[in-house]
């Protein structure tokens, strides 16, 4: 009698294929950004996490030496008043910015047919966020160490602040992905229009301490929105009632959707200019 034949392997499912291969793609570009833009720089990561701490540094000696200013506008401590501001902005400016550019940066491996624009864009939100989130947290244990700052955390709004700043990172770099690739002339616009927003994004300053003319204007600008739902979670007293969750995650969501369906619709354009 002869053997029965083996059966023939079952293929996997097509989702699940595309799947696996989606995330190894986006493995790989990571690893390649890694090593193109931090093995290469002097310090390497450590600058990441050196760039928000000499800021905060510099605005310490600032505010007490030069204009003797002896209390933050909230607590005691200077420093953790300013990191609480810098932080999330610049997890916000850092992760749109890099995402906005993530068509240029891999633009000659997107000439293989296994890596789509969706994997470019993936990558370099996935990483520049964890990067950042990273720094936040070792910045934050940091002065939370070596200060008394008599701080009383309140997770749910820091983590709500941080999801804000992500989502409107990812929404707005996904959208001028698009813009900066269609228009170049939108890059170099977009710079000089976002230059004053570290001075008007509550950063150094309370919004609730400004006249009410200028708290209607700057309303309208997400990102003090996400600074004051994280100081209302390192400041118990400060309830942040002008702090509008719906707005950010609103916007964000909007600049996300229009992004993607115009990377989906003229991808292919953009790559060829």
């Amino acid at each position: 009698m002869t053997a029965a034949a083996d059966p023939p392997p079952v293929p996997a499912p097509a989702g699940r294929a595309r799947r696996f291969r989606t995330a190894r793609t986006v493995t790989a570009l990571m690893l390649r950004e890694m090593s193109t833009t931090y093995g290469r720089t002097p310090g390497g990561y450590l600058w990441a996490v050196l760039e928000p701490v000499l800021g905060i540094a510099l605005f310490t000696l600032i505010l007490t030496v030069g204009l003797r200013i002896r209390t933050p506008g909230l607590g005691v401590n200077f420093p953790l008043f300013f990191a609480t501001g810098i932080l999330p902005f610049q997890l916000f400016m850092k992760l749109s910015n890099k995402t906005a550019r993530a068509l240029m940066f891999s633009r000659p491996l997107l000439r293989y047919p296994g890596v789509t624009w969706v994997d470019a864009i993936l990558a370099r939100a996935i990483l520049n966020a964890v990067t950042y989130l990273l720094v936040f947290a070792i910045v934050i244990a940091a002065l939370l160490a070596l200060f008394d700052t008599r701080t009383i955390l309140d997770w749910p709004p820091v983590l709500a602040s941080l999801a804000m700043a992500v989502t409107l990172g990812l929404g707005v770099g996904a959208l001028n992905c698009y813009l900066f690739a269609a228009f170049p002339v939108w890059e170099s616009v977009w710079d000089i229009a976002t230059t004053p927003l570290f001075l008007i994004s509550g950063v150094i300053f309370l919004y609730d301490s400004l006249p009410r003319s200028a708290q209607e204007v700057l309303w309208w600008n997400p990102v003090i929105h996400i600074i004051g739902m994280m100081r209302r979670g390192f400041y118990p007293t400060y309830e942040a009632a002008y702090v509008s969750p719906a707005y950010v995650m609103g916007l964000a969501s909007g600049c996300l959707v229009l992004g993607m369906l115009l990377l989906h619709r003229f991808h292919k354009d953009v790559l060829q200019r």
